[in-house]
């Protein structure tokens, strides 16, 4: 898969993802794998794509005072150490794949879980469940090369911790947090780094989510994004697992 097929990949995705709220982190991993990426070029283009999808949305909850610190303090603030840690763990290349496949089967049925939109919160989560969720969410995030955010919301929705839309703006934050410092933890080892590409496909994913909130383009609805992203994360970490056992 050449540079240029990535790239209009990437714009693509970050333009249909934008025009409906999403972020695709997990197809970012998805597709690098197909390209066989090394696995440090992967984690680190995966989260840096991360940080330029959700910068904007955090930015714009910010400005509109819509993010409960209070409420997620114990959640992000745990996390961040545990994603540093992970990110400096170095996998062996089968052993990173099978993780990752897994990972992805997994993001992919949580993925096509319906959110039910106005719950009302039954559960008085403590600080100390929080946090745990936080640390265990940000080491894996850290490891594979993900803001972590997709399994963080459907956990909380399960659990009804709060409203869909305060858990969104909560995944948002968190997915920030934790994307830069899996890549600082990256960044405490001799990686390779290709700085061109890295520019690049950023470079693709910002213009593409500009694109796709300036336009507000509905190509697909919501819901057919989240299935065919979930098929195609699916079929990729079943592959993964298949390989590399």
């Amino acid at each position: 898969m050449t540079i240029y097929t990535l790239v209009i990949l990437f714009f693509i995705m970050a333009m249909l993802y934008a025009s409906v709220g999403f972020g695709g982190g997990s197809s970012y991993i998805a597709i690098l794998l197909l390209a066989g990426l090394a696995i440090e070029e992967v984690r680190l283009i995966a989260l840096i794509c991360n940080i330029i999808v959700v910068l904007g949305a955090c930015i714009n909850y910010y400005r509109a005072d819509l993010i409960p610190w209070k409420k997620i303090l114990p959640i992000v603030l745990l996390s961040i150490p545990f994603a540093f840690l992970g990110g400096m763990i170095q996998l062996d290349g089968p052993i990173y794949k099978l993780l990752a496949g897994i990972t992805l089967v997994i993001a992919a049925l949580l993925m096509i879980k319906p959110v039910k939109e106005n719950q009302i919160p039954l559960k008085n989560i403590s600080m100390l469940e929080r946090s745990t969720i936080g640390s265990g969410i940000g080491f894996i995030s850290g490891l594979i090369g993900i803001g972590g955010g997709i399994f963080l919301s459907p956990f909380l929705n399960i659990l009804r911790w709060q409203t869909a839309k305060v858990i969104s703006v909560t995944a948002s934050v968190f997915i920030l947090f934790n994307s830069v410092a899996g890549i600082a933890g990256q960044l405490t080892n001799s990686i390779s780094i290709n700085i061109q590409q890295i520019l690049t496909l950023g470079l693709a994913v910002a213009i593409g989510g500009q694109i796709g909130n300036y336009l507000n383009i509905k190509l697909l609805s919501p819901r057919v994004i989240k299935l065919l992203t979930a098929i195609l994360v699916c079929v990729v970490g079943v592959r993964f697992i298949l390989i590399n056992t």
